[in-house]
């Protein structure tokens, strides 16, 4: 269900695509069907459904998908019933709402268990302050009917077991309670809990998969609600990582917007946030405040504290046991070897650094080839682009170039090479030679400098 307009959200974006973690809100749930292999989602939109739909296409893939516009919104039965000409009559039915984001996968399949394709399956959480939920009535151990908040008797509001929003149902079944609702309420709403008592007139069974965290339920309908969330999430994922045997110093400050694999005996220190598709080697270590996407970091690598790493599309590499940082920059298409060392202050953009090259400080390395271990001195810079195209540096093995160098592409630096500080090179150079191309040095004898306010 993602009919919702989030009015208390206060923005122009639909509720359910409000992001947390990587995802949309509802991409989490979509995300929670395929992990248990739903053979098809049905997505109930309303309130920005143009958006909602293009969003959900995208995320997806190859999952079969079709959309039932809910125009009015007249409450989460009305909903369902829009969905259910989309369903068949032998499917196992799954309602998920699109701004619940942190159901596990584990528990969602509990309730389908429990649902067996017989039962009416329902998800529920004991809470010590129950206050706006539908609560649970049972009689004699069994579920016979959920009372909403608002129409709830005094003595029903002191239940503290409370309804999850999810259910599971045999589709048959589902259609045929969602064809007798009403909206004899105090909201004039078309309320999906209401097929709990017409499963009970009619005989079947009702059961209730009770949970322990809140958190799977929780529903967003705020700024402070997503943020809350967000947490949540994160802390989720820093213990998921500690289980495997990664060593965050702070597991309250990592964010993990994305997918983050580990090696063995990784090291992360705090305030980092790693986005896209992160791939950590063993023994690798990651110093504070850094942003890390779309890369792999091979075995034995440091990325020193605010380095900020992004393959975009391209992706990353930096090498096994290769220094980076700190206040460094990769941007798509660096590629570091083995051992080398990227300084601070220094940005390298589609340039491939082989084993042992150094660029220790306040440089820029740009579509640049780049030999094993060259030093790279202070304040160089590949000029690469010419105002409309880019163009290629190779720089091969053992050459030193100088500080304050520019190199203009295209060009070629000879293997062995030295290119004096200052230098401002636009011709390939032979191999093994000095190469200076600097004005020529002049000095005034008893030149008086300008005196502040004289007149000329």
């Amino acid at each position: 269900m993602a009919a919702g307009k989030g009015t208390r959200m206060q923005s122009d974006k639909p509720k359910v695509l409000q992001i947390l973690g990587h995802l949309p809100l509802a991409g989490h749930a979509l995300a929670a069907a395929r992990a248990v292999e739903a053979r098809k989602v049905v997505v109930v939109t309303g309130h920005g459904a143009a958006h909602v739909e293009a969003a959900m296409a995208a995320l997806a893939g190859s999952m079969p998908l079709e959309f039932a516009r809910q125009e009015p919104q007249l409450g989460t039965g009305h909903a369902v019933q829009t969905a259910a000409p989309c369903i068949a009559d032998d499917a196992l039915v799954l309602v998920l709402s699109g701004d619940v984001p942190l159901i596990r996968a584990a528990t969602l399949q509990g309730l389908l268990d429990l649902s067996a394709g017989r039962h009416l399956a329902l998800l529920t959480v004991q809470l010590p302050d129950p206050s706006g939920y539908g609560r649970i009535v049972r009689q004699s151990g069994s579920v016979k009917a959920i009372v909403e908040h608002k129409d709830a008797s005094a003595q029903e509001r002191n239940i503290q077991e409370i309804y999850g929003g999810i259910l599971a149902a045999p589709a048959g079944l589902l259609k045929a309670w969602l064809g007798r609702l009403d909206n004899h309420n105090a909201q004039h709403e078309y309320y999906l809990t209401d097929v709990v008592k017409l499963a009970v007139a009619d005989g079947v069974q009702v059961l209730a998969h009770c949970i322990e965290d809140a958190l799977e339920v929780a529903g967003v309908n705020s700024a402070a609600q997503l943020a809350t969330l967000e947490r949540a999430y994160q802390l989720r994922q820093a213990h998921a990582l500690m289980d495997q045997g990664v060593r965050l110093k702070d597991p309250a400050r990592i964010d993990v917007r994305g997918s983050l694999v580990c090696g063995r005996d990784v090291e992360i220190d705090v305030g980092c946030v790693f986005e896209g598709q992160v791939v950590l080697g063993k023994d690798v270590r990651i110093g504070p405040y850094c942003v890390v996407a779309n890369c792999s970091i091979e075995a034995g690598a440091v990325i020193a504290a605010f380095t900020h790493i992004d393959g975009e599309s391209q992706g990353v590499r930096v090498g096994a046991a290769a220094r980076v940082g700190p206040f460094a920059r990769l941007r798509p298409g660096a590629d570091l070897g083995a051992d080398v060392h990227i300084g601070n202050f220094v940005e390298v953009k589609n340039a491939r650094m082989a084993q042992g090259a150094k660029a220790n400080h306040l440089a820029y390395l740009g579509d640049a080839t780049v030999g094993a271990r060259v030093n790279f001195g202070a304040g160089s810079i590949t000029a690469n682009y010419d105002g409309a195209n880019k163009h290629l540096t190779v720089i091969e093995d053992d050459v030193h170039v100088g500080s304050n160098c520019v190199l203009v592409a295209p060009i070629t630096l000879g293997a062995g090479g030295t290119i004096g500080g200052g230098s401002t090179i636009t011709k390939s150079t032979p191999i093994g030679a000095l190469t200076v191309a600097r004005g020529k040095q002049v000095s005034i004898a008893n030149w008086e400098r300008p005196v502040k306010g004289a007149k000329k």
